[in-house]
């Protein structure tokens, strides 16, 4: 390759487990990425120190130290890749690699070498091992001779899921050269000082800064979160996260629809787990007005030197940006900001669901974030094609108010942000196409320009048929349907019609009527059977007699309410509280939500709503019985001659 040396299956080696992913060595430098997507490591060739090779079991590692004192590990090479990776090198990047040998002999008596920030211990002139003194946390003198390193604790999965070391310690005697001493000061106390002024020592016990009663939406709780040199953490009153910087890949700071607040996320790999939950993203939510300011706890030298231009000894500002600021300082991962894409009233993101859930989906320059539950990440890389769908499309009637797009992956996953706004088409489908996406329709050969025609053309002003039952049922209007089985989210086919309700009274009613007297029964009988086969006739496309049903059906104000439903119980109970969670949210929203909950509820959280509908349906029976047998309401003559012609006898 004249570019430069690809490499697929490389390990990134290093505490915390080895990921398998790709590498390539071109003459700006070093690039590894995770396979699969995720972590990416660059170096550019200016930055490099020096470079080694060492033979491995089974392999080759290639070592990278930069000159800010990290150090890289590539595990995976082939024997015949040294000698041309290392030409390539020298002739490119101007360094040639050192070759070092490993020990396998065993021996625990050796030498020590600090260079920059990892600490090695050779036997002979061989490597044993190395440490990086980044992830030092405690260090004490045990003694006069013995210096004990604690490390730091990681709770990402990558650590929980192998054996981490957790503490080491070093015999130093008194006739050690290296590290020359006196009678006050031993050659271990003097190792213990060259230690402690290159480890994070100061990052266990004062943190650089510290953010109180932070609200963090994944992992749900309010934290205090610690910003230390080498690890945040996030404290709660039942959870505490510590997380190595090695494991923060990205931060995003994405603002909330009406700038009322600010999302800041943390991507994680691996990420965190709670319970059995991974969490890959850490969703914090900052008040998008609230400011902050303060000095750093950094001594002058290290501004100086490791933080230069990145951080300063002060802060004032946004506490939103300030916190990514000084995280981006400390962690040195990169910022994904707001991209060029605007929604039509001129926002960041458009009003979607995923799995149930409502929220934001922001299209950025290279990829989609839903947020802020489930957080979900979709590289352009990753998409395989883009689908937008009619809203309720294959159902018996298709609202034009709001359009879903279907996101395919080139892994055969999928994902459907449902419920977007029909107004919002045309900016998403402009961005979209704008970045070379492949857009197509599938199964219901609903074609993209068709999607396109029905939310045009849609009337601003039409009746949407699901908004109306929702407000009819929250209004406490009788509804002559049955409503056990309504899940919001899906299409109903609108409004009932006159026919449906006047069968369903029927069905519903039929067995009351045979209780009652029978004096009327051979004309009601004549004349409930024609207005029965009549009814049927709309269903059929008769228009003119579907008018005059309507025209002649009437309510008697003193009938006995109808029945409620266990969801119409539980929704009229939740309700509020779905507004309180969601302020702003529009009425049609809120019953989609509450339906989608009601469908995802298990029989036993059901009950005690159904148990108050099967009593409503009791009172209902009973106050019916009562009113057909000619009591108060049913006397009089006019409302109940008119509701009896509705009634089949």
């Amino acid at each position: 390759m004249t570019d430069g040396h690809l490499f697929n299956n490389i390990l990134l080696g290093g505490r915390g487990g080895t990921n398998p992913g790709q590498l390539r060595v071109h003459a700006g430098g070093i690039a590894w990425r995770k396979q699969g997507g995720g972590k990416i490591i660059e170096v550019d060739k200016a930055d490099i120190a020096s470079l080694t090779w060492m033979k491995v079991p089974r392999a080759y590692q290639l070592g990278v130290r930069i000159k800010d004192g990290l150090f890289y590990k590539f595990i995976g090479f082939r024997e015949q890749d040294v000698a041309n990776m290392t030409n390539f090198i020298q002739k490119s990047i101007g360094i040639t690699p050192e070759e070092k040998q490993l020990s396998v002999s065993g021996h625990n008596w050796g030498g020590v070498d600090i260079n920059g920030n990892m600490l090695t211990f050779s036997v002979g002139s061989k490597q044993a091992f190395e440490v990086s003194l980044a992830d030092v946390a405690q260090t004490q003198l045990q003694g006069k001779t013995d210096v004990y390193l604690e490390f730091h604790v990681d709770d990402t999965t990558g650590a929980n899921e192998k054996d981490s070391l957790m503490d080491l310690s070093f015999h130093v005697p008194t006739s050690n050269t290296q590290f020359v001493g006196d009678e006050n000061r031993p050659p271990a106390q003097v190792l213990l000082e060259k230690i402690m002024s290159l480890a994070d020592i100061s990052s266990s016990e004062e943190a650089v800064v510290t953010f109180e009663g932070i609200a963090i939406l994944t992992p749900r709780g309010r934290y205090s979160v610690e910003l230390h040199f080498s690890f945040l953490r996030l404290q709660g009153q039942a959870n505490d996260f510590k997380i190595q910087y090695s494991s923060v890949i990205r931060l995003f700071l994405l603002p909330k629809a009406g700038q009322t607040h600010t999302f800041a996320v943390i991507t994680l790999d691996p990420p965190i787990r709670k319970g059995q939950t991974l969490y890959p993203h850490i969703v914090i939510q900052f008040e998008a007005e609230a400011a902050v300011e303060g000095r750093l706890s950094l001594s002058e030298d290290l501004l100086a030197t490791r933080y230069k231009d990145k951080l300063e000894a002060s802060y004032k500002g946004l506490t939103s940006d300030v916190f990514i600021w000084v995280l981006r300082g400390l962690s040195g991962a990169k910022v994904t900001r707001v991209s060029s894409f605007r929604s039509c009233q001129g926002g960041y993101a458009v009003k979607s669901s995923l799995k149930a859930e409502d929220g934001l989906l922001y299209p950025l320059e290279k990829g989609f974030f839903f947020l802020p539950k489930p957080p979900t990440l979709i590289l352009h890389d990753e998409i395989e094609y883009v689908e937008f769908e009619r809203h309720g499309a294959g159902g018996s009637s298709v609202s034009s108010h709001y359009f879903d797009l279907l996101v395919k992956l080139k892994n055969d996953q999928e994902h459907l942000f449902r419920n977007i706004q029909r107004t919002e088409y045309h900016s998403l489908f402009d961005f979209i196409s704008g970045k070379g996406l492949k857009i197509m329709n599938l199964g219901d050969v609903q074609t993209t320009n068709g999607v396109a025609a029905v939310l045009q053309n849609a009337d601003d002003d039409a009746v949407d048929p699901h908004l109306e039952r929702i407000k009819n049922e929250a209004g406490g209007e009788e509804s002559d349907e049955e409503d056990e089985d309504f899940v919001a989210d899906k299409d109903d086919g609108g409004s009932p019609t006159d026919d449906s309700e006047e069968e369903e009274s029927d069905a519903s009613e039929r067995g009351d009527d045979k209780e009652r007297p029978a004096a009327k029964d051979s004309k009601k009988e004549a004349a409930g059977t024609k207005a029965s086969s009549t009814k049927r006739k709309p269903k059929d496309g008769d228009e003119e007699g579907s008018k005059k049903r309507r025209q002649k059906k009437k309510k008697d104000p003193n009938a006995p309410k109808r029945a409620l439903s266990g969801f119409m119980f539980f929704s009229n109970a939740e309700r509020e509280n779905v507004k309180k969670s969601n302020p702003g949210m529009s009425f049609t929203d809120v019953g989609r939500t509450l339906g989608e909950r009601w469908k995802k509820m298990s029989a036993e959280e059901k009950e005690p709503f159904e148990a108050m509908a099967r009593a409503d349906a009791k009172r209902y029976k009973e106050a019916m019985a009562g009113y057909k047998s000619g009591g108060p309401a049913s006397t009089g003559g006019p409302a109940s001659t008119v509701d009896s012609g509705d009634e089949t006898e």
